[in-house]
């Protein structure tokens, strides 16, 4: 079985690492997935029989890795997603893009169109048949000029299909890595990690705030001297 990191666990949620280029859950591809590998985890470790119920509140693209929060009760699921609804679920994701931004921190706010057959998004005007509202807040923490690559800290105000790398790469500040969307470092692994999850628990009604950053090494060795994210 795949390994994963779990974060934190009680008998409501379960928090873990999601590693690079593993489904939130299962795809066209048949490839192991998030939410079957919990489940197998779960059932192994409680020795429960049948089916194990596990919600999926949330997704991370497949390349990308990072915190996530998955439901262990129906009821969990339910508070959980709820709070996605009313953004007081929070995801900070850390990015490493092209180029340098003009401000050192800002808002972007587009409006996106996915193409369900191509699996991309794309900015169009607003009004457009279909579109949706993206909005996201960044704050640049590194810019390194002999490599021409920033380090920004972004804040999700909305979840859009592959948004923060739709918005980026829109004003030419692609993320380093991604592929599908022009970005630098062709072959490398996508630089967008999802490195913050704030959120109330769903029966405690705690507040938590669960913070993993990727290993620094490869193209995150850009992280190296920045004291705070």
């Amino acid at each position: 079985m795949e390994k994963f990191n779990i974060i934190y666990e009680d008998n409501h949620i379960i928090v873990v690492e999601k590693p690079v280029n593993i489904p939130s859950q299962g795809d066209k591809t048949g490839d192991i997935d998030m939410l079957t590998l919990i489940k197998q985890y779960i059932k192994e470790k409680y020795n429960k029989p049948g089916d194990v119920y596990l919600g999926l509140v949330h997704r991370l693209d497949r390349p990308v890795g990072g915190v996530m929060v998955f439901a262990k009760t129906s009821k969990a699921a339910s508070r959980l997603s709820e709070q996605v609804r009313t953004k007081e679920f929070k995801k900070k994701y850390i990015v490493v893009i092209n180029g340098r931004m003009e401000e050192q921190r800002g808002t972007l706010q587009d409006y996106l169109l996915k193409n369900e057959k191509v699996n991309m998004s794309r900015v169009v005007k607003e009004g457009t048949k279909n579109s949706k509202l993206a909005n996201l807040e960044y704050e640049v923490l590194k810019y390194n000029s002999e490599i021409d690559l920033s380090v920004l800290k972004i804040y999700l105000h909305t979840g859009r299909h592959h948004q923060i790398r739709v918005q980026l790469s829109s004003r030419k500040h692609s993320i380093y890595g991604d592929q599908k969307y022009g970005g630098r470092g062709h072959g490398k692994q996508i630089a967008l990690w999802a490195y913050e999850l704030k959120f109330i628990h769903p029966t405690t009604k705690e507040r938590m705030t669960f913070k993993v950053l990727p290993k620094i090494n490869g193209t995150w060795k850009i992280l190296e001297g920045i004291q705070e994210i």
